[in-house]
């Protein structure tokens, strides 16, 4: 099984925009992204898809691969596919590979490949386990309900499922709740298959990509990792960021 790594890295972000040249301890977070990625050792091959020149020249200056796609594009999944059919060789699994979380674990980005080796699945993606009950109420963070075959019923950004004999703060004490990770992997058949797909009702209700593909039978499959790599969403978070004693 070849698995590839892409990178979707777009220049334009309405909370920060060159968010992937901005500066973490000396290297852009491109590049941090790009260097982690290439650690694991699922990964044959790892890629940055971008739409902005700027990018693609600080990926080719610290010698990394880059291709350049559609600024057009409505999602990273979109801009996955696209990449996809740029390379030269053919891959079994494609990993969407968050660009903005400069210290991603490799240790993750093998294990979301280690769910295609089971044959039926489709999709994967990784969830951790709640221990803050704060998370619960924060729609930013998205809740995911699984069921017996580690495969995700449903993405919220409620608490789901509601537990209806228990006071709210005793909740987190009696039910095994988990937040979702953003990491996506597709076979490469099934990637083309799912960005030919409408907008759906719950996508459009919980501005939740996953949905879409759930409400046209797609399966998710799971896999819960104790790690969370560190995000970078806004100017603040990076300034937090190089605050922080990171090794390389």
């Amino acid at each position: 099984m070849k698995s590839v790594g892409i990178i979707p890295a777009r220049y334009q972000s309405s909370r920060f925009p060159g968010k992937p040249l901005a500066e973490i301890h000396g290297k852009s977070m491109i590049q941090r992204v790009y260097e982690q990625a290439s650690k694991a050792t699922s990964l044959k091959y790892v890629v940055v898809a971008t739409d902005d020149q700027r990018i693609f020249d600080e990926v080719k200056a610290f010698g990394g691969e880059v291709v350049m796609t559609s600024a057009d594009h409505q999602s990273g999944t979109d801009r996955c596919l696209e990449a996809l059919e740029q390379l030269d060789e053919n891959y079994d699994v494609v990993v969407n590979i968050q660009g903005d979380e400069p210290y991603i674990k490799p240790d993750q980005i093998n294990l979301i490949c280690s769910c295609f080796n089971q044959e039926n699945t489709e999709i994967a993606t990784l969830i951790k386990l709640i221990e803050d009950p704060a998370v619960l109420k924060d729609p930013n963070k998205v809740k995911v309900v699984v069921d017996e075959d580690d495969y995700g019923i449903y993405f919220s950004r409620q608490c789901i499922p509601h537990l209806q004999k228990v006071p709210e703060e005793e909740w987190i004490d009696h039910f095994n709740f988990y937040k979702h990770i953003g990491m996506y992997a597709y076979r490469a058949a099934t990637l083309k298959e799912i960005t030919s797909l409408k907008i759906s009702r719950l996508e459009r209700a919980e501005s939740l990509e996953q949905l879409r593909w759930i409400e046209n039978g797609y399966r998710i499959r799971t896999a819960i990792t104790e790690d969370e790599a560190l995000s970078v969403d806004t100017p603040q978070d990076l300034e937090k960021l190089n605050q922080m004693k990171i090794e390389d």
